[in-house]
């Protein structure tokens, strides 16, 4: 695996990056919650734009992988922030964004603030407002406690270590909620989402998909599918839902 490059943002974070040269409308991944780029779907990705010869980005936030700073210190404000620079200065022309999970609500973020560089909207188990909807309003009286008094608490992980879920991630949040106000998507977009999601319920999709406005949105459920979204089946639908999306924007 080669190295990756950085980029330095305005806010005097370290963003790491791979990037793949190719034709436009070039395609950037946007990575879950304490993710990183070198997962499953991040890289399939490459390897596919690779072979296509389709420009391609995946990233780190800062406080994930190989990018600056520490997670606890994050919160989805700063993560809006570096995928937003990543893609204004890494990338040229429209992009269709590829967002997982923590990554699809950043994506849908990026439709509001670099709404003329969104050409396309692929979303694999959408999570917008979970630090509202997920977890604040499941916390225990303790948790909330935890978070408001000693400023953290820390939340089991299937995945690993636990997070640690901090007070500024939570009012920040609620600065960067997308399910409250109008949300249009004047582009092609397709949310994929597994029926068998343990992390994200299939009812958070079919709210999305109720919410958001646009004249070409669909939603595809996979039965039996989880959060991963990994499997060779699961991995073709996303390359398949970009491609349906380039026959629609192409010139």
């Amino acid at each position: 695996m080669s190295l990756p490059d950085y980029l330095h943002t305005p806010h005097g974070r370290r963003i790491a990056y791979h990037q793949s040269a190719g034709t436009g409308p070039g395609v950037v991944f946007l990575g879950g919650f304490n993710s990183d780029m070198g997962g499953t779907k991040a890289t399939y990705l490459q390897d596919w734009a690779e072979r296509t010869g389709r420009a391609y980005l995946r990233f780190d936030y800062s406080g994930h992988g190989d990018s600056s700073e520490k997670f606890e210190d994050g919160c989805i404000g700063h993560w809006a922030e570096d995928a937003a620079c990543a893609i204004s200065e890494l990338t040229e022309g429209p992009q269709i964004l590829v967002g997982s999970s923590m990554g699809g609500w950043i994506s849908l973020l990026m439709t509001q603030r670099i709404t003329a560089r969104v050409a396309g909207l692929v979303t694999i188990a959408a999570a917008p407002d979970f630090t509202e909807d997920s977890m604040w309003d499941s916390f225990t009286d303790t948790q909330r406690a935890e978070v408001m008094e000693q400023g953290v608490t820390l939340l089991p992980s299937e995945y690993g270590d636990p997070y640690p879920i901090t007070r500024r991630m939570i009012e920040d949040g609620r600065n960067q909620l997308v399910l409250r106000s109008p949300l249009p998507l004047p582009f092609p977009v397709r949310f994929l989402q597994g029926t068998d999601d343990a992390d994200v319920d299939m009812s958070v999709a079919l709210r999305l998909l109720d919410h958001a406005t646009g004249p070409d949105m669909r939603l595809t459920l996979v039965k039996g599918a989880d959060h991963r979204f990994s499997d060779p089946e699961e991995l073709g639908l996303i390359t398949a839902a970009i491609e349906e999306i380039l026959t629609k924007i192409a010139p």
